[in-house]
């Protein structure tokens, strides 16, 4: 005879040892039952927090790329406000080594805009630009090669005093990973500009005169703090540019063809048509003596070529639009400027402007464009820059 219950069947053959001994073991499974089903409850509840955990872990890394590609793009239009956005988000360290780093790798960043944050002559932004180059390894590298890495990793601004913070550095960080190749930085940087000027001369299709290797090596004599440069090493770079020009980076949302490699000055501004009278948005950039303009910045061929020779440049009030200028003919007041554009159909057709109205986005502005074009009929910043450094050297030579 047996009790109802399964747990609760005992025979009735059992002694009293061995009904006790059943009891204990049915004890001890209901006690395994219930800690098997505490485990399933808290694994279940584990699972269900690591399951929040990675949902919450994807959202914060979406949420971080998101800031990421909003800074990247604030960085694109104005590199100082994007910085900052990135700071504030926490997502850069505000530091010169991590700022460096951001710039270096360039991930979706605006090789222009790159060029514009390092040459700005802020104590910080020349921090930067340091830590940028320590970043180039440019040892046993010869000087173009070294050249050639380092203006692929961004574009080099139009203004004069960027690009010479800019060289100069470049110069120092040459001469540490390359010691003895230069007597001083002097050097580096002489023959650096005299490098990039002759990739204009020899590549640029509006320069006819072009350079040879004899004129290159004459014009770098002394250089080398009073002394020549051996013959060879001038050959082996004149060589090296002559057969492989250098490679501009494209941009995203900001890519020119690499004519326009160095421009004196570039931005927008607004132009009056010639016979339409209506103000339009160009993009305009200023080098080789020649005015062009874009409908977009991501054009690979200008609407517009100006060739400033023979232009003078007045300042003019007008009723519709501020800080206007003009480009005309003096003394030819109906005569038609030279130039040229393209129309909606792709032909290339002359204008037909007997002035060219301008209108810049502030009086400073207009004043920088206007004295910039005054300047690149005569002047060209390279052999500027280059004139002050020699100068420079002979004066120490003399001491």
């Amino acid at each position: 005879m047996v009790l109802k219950s399964e747990d609760a069947v005992v025979p009735d053959d059992l002694s009293p040892e061995e009904r006790q001994e059943l009891e204990s073991i049915r004890r001890r499974k209901q006690e395994l039952l219930h800690d098997i089903q505490r485990l399933k409850d808290e694994i279940a509840e584990v699972t269900i927090e690591i399951e929040s955990l990675g949902q919450t872990e994807e959202r914060k890394s979406m949420q971080r790329n998101k800031q990421m590609a909003i800074g990247r793009k604030k960085f694109n239009m104005d590199p100082k406000k994007g910085i900052r956005f990135l700071v504030d988000s926490s997502l850069l360290k505000n530091t010169s080594d991590d700022i460096a780093q951001f710039l270096y790798k360039g991930e979706g960043l605006n090789k222009t805009a790159i060029g514009d944050f390092l040459g700005e002559r802020d104590d910080f932004n020349i921090e930067v630009l340091h830590a940028f180059l320590d970043l180039h390894e440019f040892t046993d590298l010869n000087l173009v090669q070294a050249l050639r890495q380092f203006l692929w990793s961004f574009r080099l601004p139009g203004e004069a005093q960027k690009i010479d913070r800019m060289m100069e550095a470049f110069a120092q960080r040459y001469c540490r990973c390359n010691p003895g190749v230069f007597q001083s930085t002097d050097t580096c940087y002489i023959l650096s500009f005299a490098v990039i000027m002759l990739n204009t001369s020899l590549h640029n299709p509006n320069v006819k005169d072009k350079p040879s290797v004899q004129r290159f090596t004459a014009m770098n004599r002394g250089i080398n703090d009073g002394g020549d440069l051996p013959e060879e090493l001038l050959r082996n770079l004149y060589d090296s540019i002559k057969n492989e020009p250098f490679k501009i980076p494209e941009d995203d949302g900001n890519d020119l063809t690499h004519t326009f490699f160095n421009p004196d000055r570039e931005g927008w501004l607004l132009k009056l048509g010639g016979r339409v009278k209506t103000w339009k948005r160009r993009w305009f950039i200023l080098t080789d003596n020649c005015l062009y303009y874009f409908e977009y910045t991501t054009d690979k061929e200008p609407r517009g070529i100006i060739p400033l020779e023979n232009l003078s440049i007045r300042e003019v009030e007008d009723s519709k639009k501020p800080n206007c200028f003009e480009l005309f003919i003096p003394d030819h007041k109906d005569q038609v400027i030279k130039a040229c554009k393209t129309e909606a159909d792709g032909r290339v057709v002359e204008g037909n402007h007997t002035y060219y109205r301008i209108s810049a986005p502030t009086a400073e502005e207009k004043d920088e464009w206007m004295n910039s074009m005054k300047a690149a009929i005569s002047k060209d910043p390279f052999y500027e820059m280059l004139a002050a450094r020699k100068k420079k050297v002979s004066s120490l030579k003399g001491l």
